[in-house]
């Protein structure tokens, strides 16, 4: 068995990410429109209809953009937390809306996907891993601290999409008021290009085969600088960066 990720998009401007087997998958948000989620998955060779559902990290609209229409359009339930969908404004059609309760382990088809709570500035906002026959993926962004969940998680995955929002010397170089810089910088608020590291170097399974990192910001990171920053310390893990302009490509893990 293998498992597959792509990011669709990754950044302010919207986030969408794919993680699934041969047979079913499942998107961790949906912050692009239905019509680019369907356009990006097509150009990967990836259908919406091995997706089984998707799954809402916080109410943030570059989180939640597109869920309404796919969900509508597809058929394909959308799980959040109480707590989110009733800061989110989102109508999900009765039929298709499911909650789900920190740490809960909920059956998706062959996929096990586990929500757990993280550090940032939404009303309640979830990470989430994915799991597949002995195989584990994380989808890990938006995120103001490497809290112990997101430690012990990160430390079982195979693949990860992990947040490196931002270079401490371009923000704080930057032209951003300070209460944005503060906020950016918080534990509520993202992780930078040196925590990320931090948690890569210390808590990284030795089976860590892929890590893209992610929601890379446009104005205070470059991809240059998170490259030269992991190149060195990659020792065997393929290390890729998520783009805000297009989706990357598919990648195959098997934990050989």
């Amino acid at each position: 068995m293998s498992i597959f990720l792509a990011a669709l998009n990754s950044g302010s401007n919207g986030n969408c990410y794919y993680v699934g087997n041969e047979q079913d998958a499942v998107l961790v948000d949906a912050g692009i429109s239905c019509r680019e989620t369907e356009r990006r998955m097509s150009r990967l060779g990836l259908t919406l209809e091995k997706v089984r559902a998707v799954f809402i990290s916080h109410e943030h609209t570059d989180h939640i953009r597109g869920a309404e229409v796919l969900s509508r359009k597809y058929k394909l339930p959308v799980y959040l937390s109480v707590v989110t969908y009733l800061n989110s404004l989102l109508q999900i059609e009765t039929e298709q809306l499911r909650t789900f309760s920190a740490n809960e382990r909920l059956e998706i088809g062959s996929l096990n996907v586990c929500p757990f709570p993280k550090l940032h500035d939404g009303a309640d906002p979830y990470s989430f891993t994915v799991m597949t026959e002995g195989l584990t993926a994380g989808v890990f962004t938006d995120i103001g601290e490497a809290c112990p969940n997101l430690v012990h998680h990160f430390g079982y995955c195979h693949a990860a999409f992990l947040e490196a929002n931002y270079d401490e010397v371009m923000l704080d170089e930057g032209n951003y008021p300070v209460y944005l810089k503060n906020r950016i910088k918080s534990k509520v608020g993202h992780l930078s290009n040196n925590q990320a590291l931090d948690l890569f170097n210390r808590h990284k399974a030795p089976y860590l085969s892929h890590l893209i990192l992610s929601h890379l910001s446009e104005h205070n990171n470059h991809p240059d600088i998170v490259n030269a920053l992991f190149a060195p310390h990659a020792n065997g893990t393929l290390i890729e960066i998520a783009s805000r302009y297009e989706p990357t490509g598919v990648f195959c893990v098997t934990g050989l």
